[in-house]
């Protein structure tokens, strides 16, 4: 039998395994959300850093940060794009060939290889990472390690009721999946500060105003079925979620509004 940490590792290794599920995920967000001004964008305008420094990214993705901001990259910035999915870092570095002169890195954020010299990076960037790590502790150790005093963390991630609505959608869908939870619920806006004031000597809570307005059924569906909820969800019962999903949007008179609380923290390394 697994414990619930193997099992969201399971999860966690499935879901990436290839950008598929997190551009599904991604459709939902492009298609209906409010705030017009997009979340790379504004993720970026957080960066406070000189023209020439060192970056580290630990969970690159696909590249959408750089992507949605490649006429913004200084051209001294020495950045480095890691990712623990090598179907991820490809796709990335596809994409990201002609935006900037990146180096990419198959890697592990709990096991920060000491090929990273000490105080080597102005900034390490976590972009919906960090709860995700069952040893976020040592994570954290290694990143102070590799950061230089006055050195930046970017760390974002999202509050308790972030997306409640899609959780309490499918737990009326089916009370078994009461235990789907919020798979952030380890390091959110609301616990994140006191875990990297162990680690950071200033951390600053900045959040990201937003709200999804859903008044189509498929996206939805799509959502669900590819994202955290799909080892949840029997294939048998994926076209009675379906006609579940398009009846409750029917019911809310064809408009849909899901809850976003997504933020970001700023946290500042001791000058010494």
């Amino acid at each position: 039998m697994t414990s619930q940490k193997e099992d969201h590792q399971n999860d966690l290794v499935e879901q990436y395994r290839t950008a598929s599920n997190l551009n599904a995920r991604v459709r939902l967000h492009q298609r209906f959300s409010k705030n017009p001004y997009g979340w790379h964008c504004w993720v970026f305008d957080q960066f406070n850093l000189p023209s020439s420094c060192h970056i580290l990214e630990l969970g690159c993705g696909a590249g959408d940060l750089w992507l949605e901001n490649r006429d913004r990259i200084p051209e001294g910035w020495e950045i480095v794009l890691t990712d623990f999915s090598e179907g991820m870092l490809q796709q990335a570095q596809t994409r990201l060939q002609t935006v900037h002169p990146f180096q990419f890195e198959l890697l592990d954020a709990q096991t920060v290889p000491y090929r990273f010299e000490s105080r080597s990076f102005d900034a390490v960037i976590a972009n919906h990472m960090l709860y995700h790590l069952s040893n976020r502790k040592v994570a954290l150790e290694e990143i102070q390690r590799i950061m230089k005093p006055g050195g930046n963390l970017y760390a974002t991630t999202v509050g308790r009721k972030h997306l409640c609505e899609i959780r309490d959608l499918l737990i009326r869908f089916d009370p078994g999946l009461q235990s789907w939870g919020n798979v952030a619920e380890t390091f959110t806006l609301e616990s994140g500060e006191e875990q990297l004031l162990e680690w950071f000597s200033e951390v600053e809570l900045r959040r990201y105003e937003d709200g999804l307005k859903v008044t189509e059924s498929a996206p939805l569906v799509e959502y669900i079925l590819l994202g955290w909820a799909k080892a949840k969800i029997p294939k048998e019962k994926e076209r009675e979620c379906t006609e579940f999903v398009e009846q409750e949007l029917k019911n809310y008179g064809g408009e849909f509004y899901i809850t976003k609380d997504s933020g970001f923290f700023a946290a500042v390394l001791d000058r010494e």
